[in-house]
């Protein structure tokens, strides 16, 4: 990546931080029309790949390697790191984690803090609905139409139009 790209991003990323966090975001059932147009600026600036009429929220930590498709939304404190690739149409709840790298740990001779990452990253297929407080783990590819439950620690790869939930999630039933 040049020079440039960086710093695009780098501004992308300040301008979130510094304005549009602390711009407000949904109001009793009203969403403001000139911050959320502020988010979409400063996420097609920092993003990877960004799509059009998306919506994010307030006070995220956000990875420059994400790809946001068409009308997604990432709902406010939420933690987006590594590669993390979203399709259209995607609900993405307050406070959701997603952990797209996983320490080494193998060589019982170096500690694990030097042993170095493996990142596989990870896909949310296109009209997925991830609950408050979800953690989805590197590796995993929500498959299109999943539901997620609110709190749910997704582990393994989903099938499409399932319901989950739990920890580590399971299908509860399908849609």
């Amino acid at each position: 990546m040049n020079k440039l790209a960086k710093l695009k991003q780098l501004f992308g990323y300040i301008i979130y931080i510094c304005i549009c966090s602390w711009m407000p975001h949904y109001q009793l059932g009203h969403t403001w029309v000139i911050p959320k147009i502020l988010r979409q600026i400063s996420a097609k600036l920092m993003f990877k790949e960004c799509g059009v009429n998306v919506d994010i929220g307030r006070f995220c930590k956000l990875s420059f390697k994400i790809k946001l498709g068409n009308k997604s939304s990432i709902g406010d404190n939420s933690y987006i790191q590594g590669e993390v690739l979203i399709g259209n149409n995607v609900m993405i709840g307050p406070q959701v984690m997603f952990i797209a790298s996983n320490h080494n740990y193998s060589n019982i001779e170096i500690p694990m803090n030097r042993q170095g990452a493996t990142q596989k990253g990870i896909i949310v297929e296109d009209d997925v609905w991830i609950g408050a407080r979800s953690i989805i783990l590197d590796g995993v590819v929500i498959r299109k139409g999943t539901i997620v439950a609110a709190g749910s620690i997704v582990t393994k790869d989903t099938e499409p139009y399932s319901i989950i939930g739990g920890n580590p999630a399971k299908i509860i039933k399908k849609r």
